[in-house]
């Protein structure tokens, strides 16, 4: 059986020694091509993804890949497993150097978000660790992670927040949430709000599977609700670069309610 555990340490540690080499911004923005995601590949998107890959593919195990630069790889032979990578998830904080980017890797034994049975969240700045397994509940640097939700929703964190976005939104969001944040990795804002850190998460744009195919595994393993809020119900999402939607989750079925309300 793979240690996907073991693996995804070895990409985290991979990706560690590549931003260590690319310190300098010039370096890590250079841009080097058009990832299939349909967004630019720069040095530092290109150099991570090539180390998690090596890692990845070094377990021997036959998946198919879906990965923010090089698109989706089939498996090799008839394996149902597929693994979904976005090797720097906050790539902008990363080329510029602010501390909060991760790395997010999923295991599924199938093409759905439903299928996600192994999740992998390594945040490199603060160097926390959040690992989910289905079934058997979220971890931060191996503590249990569970929260209670509160009465009302008091932080809000954002993502995927252009100015125009936060704009439109922001008026009908003020009556639901007291505080917002914009922290740029959605993978570890919804990390945050499985430990309780924030009280709901929303996308104001379309996310893609890749953004959170691990942590929503993580948040519904640590008893929070998530789900899209655009087409279908999240289990049924592919595990693909295609598929998008605006994403919320919260502490509660009542606070994602009221949120969803809000952005639809």
């Amino acid at each position: 059986m793979t240690d996907w555990l073991a693996a995804c340490r070895a990409a985290a540690e991979g990706v560690r020694n590549v931003l260590a080499e690319m310190s300098d911004r010039d370096d890590r923005e250079r841009v080097v091509g058009l990832g299939e995601g349909g967004d630019e590949t720069t040095a530092i998107d290109a150099e991570a993804e090539r180390v998690v890959v090596e890692r990845l593919d070094s377990t021997g195990a036959d998946f198919t890949l879906v990965s923010e630069e090089l698109g989706i790889r089939p498996a090799r032979g008839d394996s149902t497993m597929y693994v979904v990578v976005d090797p720097i998830d906050g790539s902008i904080n990363a080329k510029r150097g602010i501390p909060f980017f991760s790395l997010s890797i999923a295991i599924a034994d199938g093409p759905t978000m439903g299928d996600v049975h192994f999740g992998y969240v390594y945040d490199f700045g603060s160097r926390e660790e959040w690992v989910v397994s289905r079934g058997h509940g979220a971890r931060m640097n191996d503590e249990e992670v569970r929260a209670s939700p509160h009465e009302r929703i008091e932080l809000l964190s954002m993502e995927a927040t252009k100015t125009e976005l936060v704009a439109r939104y922001a008026p009908a969001l003020a009556p639901v949430a007291y505080r917002v944040r914009v922290m740029g990795s959605l993978a570890l804002s919804l990390c945050h709000l499985a430990a309780g850190r924030v009280d709901a998460v929303c996308s104001l744009r379309p996310a893609r599977s890749v953004d959170i195919a691990a942590a929503q595994l993580l948040v519904k393993e640590a008893g929070r609700y998530v789900d899209l809020i655009d087409g279908g119900p999240l289990d049924a999402a592919p595990l693909d670069l295609v598929g998008r939607s605006r994403i919320v989750a919260a502490g509660s079925r009542e606070h994602y309610e009221q949120v969803a309300a809000a952005l639809r």
